[in-house]
């Protein structure tokens, strides 16, 4: 029995366009995420990982598309091909399919050493960049999540020992990070 011809696609950000990615291919289905490649915890990763079956194909438009991170990479093309899936890049003109030999799983961890590589001198870069905005007083950073009058309220709550913390952050709809940062700043 032939499997389905699976489509994944990933941009960074809500502002980026998926459609060009996997243009012309002819796909069964296809899972898109929006969310960053440094990380497996995307959502449509997640839904793809539990569709896929044995037989299935899955392509992805480059490497750096399903994971940023090489052992990520690594682990995430094993687990496919062990469940008799196949990972096809188009970019890189590579298919996988387990039973791949030395040379394969070379060109593999190269490959994916360049998109962690890429990876790291974004965020390099990134951190430059704010680090001159900020020294020129135009990067203000984050907008905060609480106005002035929450901030008090929630400073004046918390002081009482019988204040669950986590309760007050769901009520105001912050994290606990963002409430414990707003009572430790001056």
């Amino acid at each position: 029995m032939k499997g389905q011809r699976i489509g994944y696609v990933r941009v960074s950000s809500d502002d980026q366009n998926l459609a060009r990615q996997l243009d012309g291919v002819q796909l069964d289905k296809t899972f898109a995420d929006k969310a960053s490649g440094g990380t497996t915890a995307r959502p449509a990763l997640d839904q793809m990982l539990a569709f896929v079956r044995e037989g299935d194909t899955i392509i992805v438009h480059s490497m750096d598309r399903l994971a940023r991170n090489l052992d990520d990479l690594r682990k995430l093309v094993q687990s496919l091909t062990s469940k008799g899936v196949q990972v096809q890049f188009i970019k890189e003109a590579l298919t996988f399919t387990g039973e791949e030999g030395p040379m394969a799983n070379l060109l593999l961890s190269v490959m994916g050493a360049f998109a962690e590589f890429e990876r790291a001198i974004i965020l390099e870069r990134q951190r430059e960049g704010i680090k001159i905005a900020k020294a020129n007083g135009v990067y203000k950073g984050r907008k905060s999540a609480l106005k002035p009058d929450q901030v008090l309220a929630i400073r004046a709550r918390a002081s009482d020992p019988a204040c669950v913390r986590s309760e007050l952050a769901r009520e105001f709809g912050i994290s606990r990070t963002t409430l414990y940062s707003t009572l430790k700043a001056d």
